[in-house]
């Protein structure tokens, strides 16, 4: 069901937000304490998003969401939200969005001791995150080894 929903956004909803300015970086459908939940995660270059920009979407797609009864009527709640300065690093559209900038690398089993990797990141995959570490070595992690791949944020 989850997918058929997805599925269902990405092909009527998307180019809405899309035509809006936005990009989408990803649909989700998902279980929460609340219920199912609905979540758009949006981004604008170079400035960002603002609570604006999401009640914009989110009064943008309300009505077509209704329409075309992308649920098949169970209950949900929509949320439309910034995908946020820490969003980890999950597909092309963030890697994009990342691509040159340090990132934390955090594995599930270590390597020589270490589950902890800083670098900038410089290549990604369906298979590999490859990052720069600070030395001038390029590092490649099986994703499958990869717990979480997230940005490092400076202030």
């Amino acid at each position: 069901m989850a997918s058929k929903v997805v599925d269902k956004c990405n092909s009527h909803i998307v180019p809405i937000i899309e035509k809006l300015g936005y990009d989408v970086l990803e649909v989700e459908y998902a279980k929460k304490v609340d219920g199912m939940n609905l979540t758009f995660y949006i981004d604008k270059v170079p400035n960002g998003i603002t609570l604006d920009d999401c009640e914009k979407v989110n009064n943008a797609i309300s009505d077509v969401l209704d329409e075309i009864n992308v649920s098949d009527d169970a209950p949900y709640i929509l949320n439309v939200s910034s995908a946020g300065l820490d969003r980890p690093i999950k597909n092309q559209k963030d890697f994009i969005r990342n691509k040159g900038k340090q990132v934390e690398i955090k594995l599930y089993t270590p390597i020589n001791k270490q589950k902890s990797f800083v670098g900038s990141l410089e290549g990604f995959d369906d298979k590999t995150y490859t990052i720069k570490q600070s030395n001038g070595d390029l590092v490649s992690f099986e994703k499958e080894k990869v717990a979480i791949c997230i940005p490092v944020i400076e202030f």
